[in-house]
């Protein structure tokens, strides 16, 4: 069953720019779900118009085959959300906030204090169940956030950057949680700045100026990567780039550490022959030359700077 179906999704700001053009999504149930892509990309507004935070211009959405425009009320029931902003009353103890939350939707008082007992042990947050919200360290928001959004037991769990800010250890806590849950049936999106966090998704979604340019699985959308990627270590990294990318595309060329990634349409042994010739003519000495895998972040970086050079620019900050 689709957790979540959306055909030809739009959203149009007053001043005629587009947020979202036409987008196209299926998420099954079950699925870990990244939407990844930069600021101004279309997530937030996407999951605004899931959330009815934000008003679509066209198109159609559903949550487990509810409408979110006929039956609102049973696809939000379906849903429980973590924003990118705090939104809970910092001065209420951890405890209050997600009981009262459970409220919300009619959970008898004695449920709600069973689920939240175990939220907030799940996500270490028991031993400050009754201490203010307000004392609480970012990460430890961002866990209280999850907790409260959970207690009604939603299908889907929404998160928009829910490691934005967070330190290295309170994030793998995070997602050790998210993972637990997913693999007992919760559906989960999210959206994300970060690469190494979409590789651990079953599913993503890459966005770049309120279009879903690519999605399927990591490994899927790596394999559909065009061309051969060449791996070049040399003795001037800074100067090797610059000369590649004198005469070529400027995505096919990333720099990282003492190394570069060089995306050629060429065969890759004529790719590397022509590559080393390059560069030994420019006095930079070629120490390895060999042909790789994509990663993600050279299939992110090749569709943004893709997107840059047909000129398309977000309507709204994201």
């Amino acid at each position: 069953m689709q957790a979540l179906a959306i055909r030809a999704l739009t959203k149009v700001y007053g001043n005629g720019g587009k947020a979202l053009a036409g987008v196209d999504l299926d998420v099954e149930q079950g699925d870990f779900f990244a939407l990844l892509g930069p600021n101004g990309a279309g997530k937030t507004t996407l999951i605004g118009i899931i959330t009815s935070l934000v008003n679509k211009t066209g198109g159609t959405a559903s949550v487990f085959g509810y409408d979110i425009d006929r039956e609102l009320e049973r696809a939000k029931s379906c849903i429980g959300i973590v924003p990118q902003e705090l939104n809970f009353n910092q001065f209420e103890s951890p405890l209050t906030i997600v009981v009262n939350q459970a409220g919300f939707y009619g959970i008898p008082r004695a449920v709600a204090r069973v689920r939240a007992e175990r939220y907030l042990k799940q996500l270490q947050l028991w031993e400050k169940r009754n201490s203010a919200a307000r004392g609480l360290s970012g990460g430890m928001k961002r866990r209280l956030m999850i907790a409260r959004a959970l207690m009604h037991e939603p299908r889907l769990l929404i998160l928009d950057e829910p490691s934005a800010g967070v330190d290295i250890e309170i994030r793998r806590t995070m997602w050790d949680f998210l993972r637990e849950i997913n693999a007992k049936g919760t559906t989960i999106i999210l959206t994300t700045h970060y690469l190494e966090e979409s590789e651990q998704c079953n599913r993503l979604g890459l966005m770049a100026a309120g279009e879903l340019v690519a999605q399927g699985s990591p490994t899927d959308i790596k394999g559909r990567q065009k061309g051969h990627l060449l791996e070049v270590v040399v003795d001037q990294p800074q100067k090797a780039a610059d000369v590649l990318k004198d005469d070529t595309e400027p995505w096919r060329i990333s720099l990282f550490g003492d190394r570069l990634h060089v995306v050629t349409d060429e065969d890759a042994a004529s790719g590397e022959k022509s590559t080393k010739k390059k560069l030994q003519s420019n006095g930079i000495r070629v120490l390895q030359i060999r042909e790789g895998s994509f990663s993600m972040e050279d299939v992110f970086i090749s569709v943004m700077e893709k997107a840059r050079r047909e000129g398309k620019v977000a309507a709204s900050e994201d």
